[in-house]
């Protein structure tokens, strides 16, 4: 198979493009390395991704031509989508920025898929469609027209306009909505990494919610994987949807979507206590309100995605949290031994 993957300098983009080479894919990763976050860190995922099946192109999705150039000279079999502006705080402060990236950007991979043909497209969505719904854990068939801020819109818009192309030109369309990945090689501007750097630091960190925040923390790894393995399985019309037209994750078109987590919930405050122990260094804990755009719990359920494609999360906090620790203390002071002592 021959994969393109655009975010290939991503956190979640560098992982699954390395689940794909061990698989035997060819694969093209894209990516437009902008200075959202250190650039350094996304030249170093690139250069753990060297291999003589992988071939990098620097191009920004935002521009139509050379997306679609690429893809008629490429014909990948199947793309994976996970380029995007990020963040819900930052969707506060720029939200322009996530119109270019998440809306533009989203229509040009579908018109390019549209022109040139596609046997899969596999595309990233998120746990935060699901805004104001309170009912746990969230369901792929709970209604998600209730979004708390303007990224979850814009990916909310991303599943929308995937399906009117799905209905359309009959492109096989899979949207996974990820829940709170973290793991090695992640964004500096996750939380993650931010109580990591501080709590290394000496320094408070802020949570939110005075911490009793749950989130279904997702190791990315196991990300990687799930990825994968809808590759293998794209969507395709459901017949009994006509009978049952009100369910969301399904259709009359070759379009599905699914959550993608642990299928655990965890309280912030029991993520740091880990965080801690992995480190062994306490942390000094600010506790705050809630914040704008932030939502209390989040709780993935993924049946169907397990039923449908074979999807088993494997890896608990207590696991993946002293393996990023590993990956951290290691990529930024070089040797985890001399810094804890």
């Amino acid at each position: 198979m021959k994969t393109l993957v655009t975010g290939a300098a991503g956190f979640i983009g560098m992982h699954t493009i390395k689940r794909l080479l061990q698989m035997g894919d060819d694969v093209i990763g894209l990516d437009n390395l902008n200075d959202y976050y250190e650039v350094s860190l996304k030249h170093a995922r690139l250069l753990e991704l060297e291999h003589p099946r992988f071939a990098f192109e620097r191009l920004d999705i935002a521009h139509p031509g050379a997306f679609r150039q690429l893809l008629a000279r490429e014909r990948p079999d199947r793309v994976v989508h996970l380029a995007a502006q990020a963040g819900v705080r930052y969707s506060l402060q720029n939200p322009q920025a996530y119109v270019d990236a998440n809306i533009t950007g989203f229509l040009n991979v579908l018109e390019a898929l549209r022109e040139t043909g596609c046997g899969h497209l596999v595309y990233a969505s998120t746990s935060s469609v699901y805004g104001s719904n309170t009912r746990l854990p969230f369901s792929p068939r709970h209604n998600t027209d209730h979004p708390v801020s303007f990224y979850a819109a814009t990916k909310k818009a991303n599943e929308a306009m995937a399906h009117a192309y799905s209905h359309l030109f009959g492109i096989p369309c899979t949207g996974l909505r990820f829940f709170t990945v973290y793991g090695p090689w992640g964004r500096p501007d996750m939380a993650f990494f931010t109580f990591t750097r501080r709590i290394l630091a000496g320094e408070p960190i802020d949570l939110f919610n005075h911490g009793h925040h749950t989130r279904d923390f997702t190791y990315v790894e196991d990300i990687a994987e799930g990825i994968v393995q809808c590759l293998a399985v794209p969507a395709t019309p459901d017949p009994a949807w006509e009978q049952d037209p009100l369910r969301p994750d399904r259709s009359g078109a070759p379009w599905r979507v699914y959550n993608i987590g642990s299928n655990r919930r965890v309280e912030l405050i029991r993520y740091i206590d880990v965080l801690e122990q992995a480190l062994g260094v306490p942390a000094i804990r600010n506790y705050l309100p809630m914040q704008p755009g932030d939502v209390e719990d989040t709780y993935a359920d993924v049946d169907d995605l397990m039923s449908d494609t074979g999807y088993k999360p494997s890896t608990p906090i207590e696991i993946g949290i002293p393996r990023f620790v590993e990956w951290y203390l290691t990529y930024y002071h070089g040797d985890r031994r001399a810094f804890l002592q």
